[in-house]
This record gives C-alpha cells, structure tokens and sequence, in this order.
C-alpha cells in the first residue's frame, strides 16, 4: 500500500494505478463500518484510493473538531489489510491554503435535517468532497447510509456538476446489539453506551408499525418521541419521515420509499440513525 500527503504525490501515485478506481473518503478513526465501504470498493474496482482527512471546515464553532479522535497508524494498519492500494492523508494546509476563497453549496436538500442544525455543515462537506473527487479522479466513490443527508447531497452534487464518479451508498453497518457503527461512539460511557440503544430501538419499533400496515407519517413519529422521551439520558433534537430523495417531509400517507431519521444527544455525544422505509420497494 502506498501512502501520499501532498498533492503531487497523489498524482504521481494515482496515475499508476489500474482502472477502475473506487474511492473511499474518511475522516480516519476507522471501524467496521469504513472497512465495509472499502471491501464493496474492493469487490467492484481494480484499484482502491482511500482518504484520511478530518475536514475542519464540516464542524461549527461548538463542536467537536479539536477533540474528535484520531489514530492514525491503526488506520493505515487496517486500510492495509482491507487491500487499499493508496491512501491520501492531505493536511489542512494542502487542503485550505492561504486566501482560499472558493465553496461549494448545494441548496435545498441541504436545509432541513443535518442542515437545519449545523449551519455551514454541509457546504463544508461538499466543498471537500469536491476537491477529493477533483484530486483522486475515481470511477465510483462509496459512502455510509448512516450520513443519510450527506450521501443524498452528494448525490444531487454529482448530478449538478456533472462528476463522471458513480456514487455508491452501502448499508449501515451495526453492533450486535443494533447500535450504528460510529466513530463518536468512543465519547459514550458504559452507561451511556447502553442508553444510546434507544435510537436502533426507536428505529426498529417504527419500521415494525409500518411493516403491520400504518402509513401515517406522524404516527411513526410518534412512536419514536415516545421511546426516546423514556430513556433519562437522551434528549432528542430530531425525528423525521421524509421522502428518500428530496428529504422533505411527509406529512401525508407513506406511497413510496421514505426516510426515517433520529438525531440526538446521550450526555453530551451527538449521535444519528436511519432506516429505509419501503427498501423492498427500491430498484
């Protein structure tokens, strides 16, 4: 496996690998979850360009960028092992060079859910996947269906600016105990850990209300205000059923597939989960 920090190191590298490439972009502090997104990468692709970046301009003023855990070597080690062919670990400066003036901002799907709350976010996130998809050049790029929103913008993103990348979305991948992979999940305590069980719980009783025939957006809603206000250490910033593609919500009977989504703090850790309701009904 061949690493690269600067941007022509990148080139170099890059342009001796063998066609197609899949790109898996990461914010590092890896779990089973990346590991999945770089074996489907794996499967479809001859070569296989991973990024370790903790991008600084997707976290606001009070989050936790400064924090946020960081271990790079195991990375590499596990990148390795997956098979990854290169990986880019470009530096804030490299990315965001002095007198860097040039963003780019998806509008409407951008604005409720994730967006409504973390204002800037995601025009951090798709400016950086821009110059990502811009450097590395890939065939098709994989992402989580955990970051629901992001992987919908980018989507949208890739239609508007016409990258020839396609955009591969790989299913969430959970504990045993149905808690979604995340690499957050490092923040929570033993007992906080147990607490965060809430979000999959919820989850699960809504998609078993729609499975039993209830097409009632509010209804699913409420099913889950009602498991998360149960549990003391949970405080809930959002429950949402909205149209899978456009992300705007449902306030009329379920006809197709939709997205269900929970946003919310255990402690002070801020952690979401989704599911697809309607999946089977997906070509």
């Amino acid at each position: 496996m061949k690493t690269a920090v600067s941007l022509s190191d990148l080139r170099t590298a890059r342009s001796q690998l063998a066609e197609p490439v899949g790109f898996v972009p990461t914010m590092g502090y890896l779990h089973a979850g990346h590991l999945s997104l770089v074996r489907a990468a794996r499967a479809e692709c001859a070569s296989v360009v991973a990024s370790i970046f903790v991008n600084p301009t997707q976290f606001g003023p009070k989050e936790d960028l400064s924090t946020y855990p960081r271990d790079l070597p195991s990375d590499l080690g596990l990148l390795e092992a997956a098979g990854v062919d290169l990986v880019w670990t470009p530096t804030p400066e490299i990315m965001y060079p002095d007198g860097y003036q040039t963003w780019v901002t998806v509008d409407e799907i951008t604005q409720a859910l994730e967006g409504s709350l973390r204002p800037g976010h995601f025009r951090g996130v798709t400016t950086v996947i821009a110059k990502l998809f811009n450097a590395v050049q890939p065939q098709k790029a994989y992402f989580g269906q955990k970051d629901a929103q992001q992987a919908a913008v980018i989507r949208q993103m890739r239609r508007d600016l016409n990258f020839p990348i396609d955009i591969v979305v790989c299913p969430i991948v959970r504990e045993p105990d149905g808690l979604a992979m995340s690499s957050r999940n490092v923040y929570l305590n033993p007992v906080e850990r147990q607490a965060a069980l809430v979000l999959s719980r919820a989850l699960q009783a809504a998609q078993a209300t729609y499975d039993r025939g209830e097409r009632n957006p509010r209804a699913l809603l409420q099913t889950m205000e009602k498991l998360i206000a149960a549990e003391p250490l949970a405080r809930l910033q959002y429950v949402s059923c909205a149209n899978l593609d456009s992300l705007l919500e449902l306030d009329e009977e379920i006809n197709g597939p939709a997205l269900l989504s929970i946003a919310a703090f255990i402690g002070k850790t801020r952690l979401i989960d989704n599911c697809v309701l309607g999946a089977a009904d997906l070509d």
